[in-house]
């Protein structure tokens, strides 16, 4: 019997929450009550993603079908399982991303799919899907599109031209444990369809010499997801592979998926999954990489094995393990040092440059820019305060440390 649209609802998009690269910061803004349309990207609704602002961003997210003809070991998805299967039409996607946005449920789509008979066949549909949804009935919310790796270049560049952001999982952090644990896939392939993508990115970006406009192509970037657990690398192996997907593809994001153990799995995987605090660590450690200018290399060292410290901020890790950097004085460290210290992050940094030309900084100067005086007290210098000693690592991991409910939105 053909299960009601109600129940495959139900089945894809419970299917879909293993994905976890669904944040929508860094599109342009396309509101309805400027220039018509359907929808907008700046709207609110139901949350199902934060954006790194801390913007809700509510999405629809579903599978187009969770059949699928690869067998990877992880995936819950994966031919040999015995999930229960459903698929939908692009119609019907079509048609319940408008009545959910129409309801005020969403602003977004989330798209994601198994690979049916081919990838190309897979993401003909999902391209008809996102054509539909922006030509013919000029919806302006915010597409957020799971590129199948081994899909055609023309698929993916119509794709580029409808979705604002497009993504191409890696999956794993090294081309051994996708052998071993996803043999079908080819990681030379999906670094491939990375490159062609970043190369029409940028072409888009410049303007042309008749128009001086600039062409509408993914405008927020391209990302990827790694699975962590599943295949025995460590954060220093993860955090590598990471730098040098952000270094070669300029992607926007690398979102870091726990392993979460599936029924009837492969005995080369784990039985148990891997900490929560482990997946939140590698997102700390990352914005280090990205914002904050330190290397792999500085943020791995502080523990051995090439493990990051599941009790303590990598953050804070690192400068109780180079105890001679410190204290800081916040009237005279150029940005660099600035952002090394405890507590500070680039917003304040900012602050407390601009406000130190105008008066000398105290500990209270600092507090009104925001910042949290019991953390950064042991690591810096102001007018007129000096700290006696560096507090203990017990004593500072207290002070970091979110309380758990919290780690889910950081």
């Amino acid at each position: 019997m053909r299960k009601s649209l109600k129940e495959r609802l139900a089945i894809l998009s419970d299917a879909a929450k293993y994905d976890a690269s669904c944040a929508s910061s860094g599109t342009a803004k396309r509101d309805s009550a400027n220039g018509g349309g359907l929808g907008s990207t700046e709207g609110s609704g139901i949350c199902h993603a934060y954006a790194p602002d801390g913007r809700c961003i509510s999405l629809l997210k579903i599978l187009l079908t969770n059949f699928c003809i690869y067998d990877c070991a992880y995936c819950v998805n994966r031919s040999s399982s015995n999930v229960e299967r459903a698929r939908f039409t692009p119609e019907e996607v079509v048609w319940l991303t408008l009545e959910f946005y129409r309801r005020n449920y969403i602003e977004g789509l989330f798209l994601s799919s198994g690979i049916i008979r081919s990838s190309d066949h897979t993401m003909e549909h999902m391209v008809r899907v996102v054509r539909e949804l922006r030509v013919t009935h000029n919806f302006r919310g915010y597409i957020h599109l799971k590129s199948i790796p081994e899909a055609s270049a023309h698929l993916i560049e119509e794709a580029g031209l409808y979705a604002d952001r497009l993504s191409l999982n890696i999956e794993l952090p090294t081309d051994s444990g996708i052998a071993r644990l996803a043999p079908e896939k080819r990681p030379s392939h999906i670094r491939r369809s990375m490159g062609d993508l970043r190369l029409k990115i940028e072409a888009a970006e410049e303007p042309t010499l008749r128009s001086k406009t600039r062409k509408r192509f993914v405008p927020a970037g391209q990302s990827t997801q790694m699975i962590v657990g599943a295949d025995g690398a460590n954060d220093a192996t993860i955090l590598g592979t990471s730098a040098q997907l952000y270094g070669s593809y300029g992607l926007k994001r690398v979102y870091y998926s726990a392993f979460s153990p599936i029924p009837d799995s492969s005995k080369n995987l784990p039985l148990i999954k891997p900490p929560l605090m482990r997946e939140h660590r590698l997102y700390q450690a990352d914005w280090l990489y990205r914002f904050y200018g330190f290397g792999i290399e500085e943020i791995t060292a502080t523990q051995p094995g090439g493990m990051l410290d599941l009790n303590l901020d990598p953050k804070l890790a690192w400068a109780l393990g180079h105890r001679a950097d410190f204290p800081v004085d916040v009237n005279k460290a150029e940005r660099e040092r600035l952002l090394r210290v405890p507590g500070l992050g680039t917003k304040t940094v900012k602050a407390i440059l601009s406000a130190r030309r105008f008066r000398s900084l105290r500990l209270d100067d600092l507090s009104r820019l925001g910042v949290s005086i019991k953390k950064v007290q042991a690591f810096v210098t102001a007018e007129g305060w000096t700290p006696r000693r560096l507090a203990d690592r017990a004593d500072l991991s207290a002070m970091f440390e979110p309380p758990p409910e919290q780690l889910m939105l950081l």
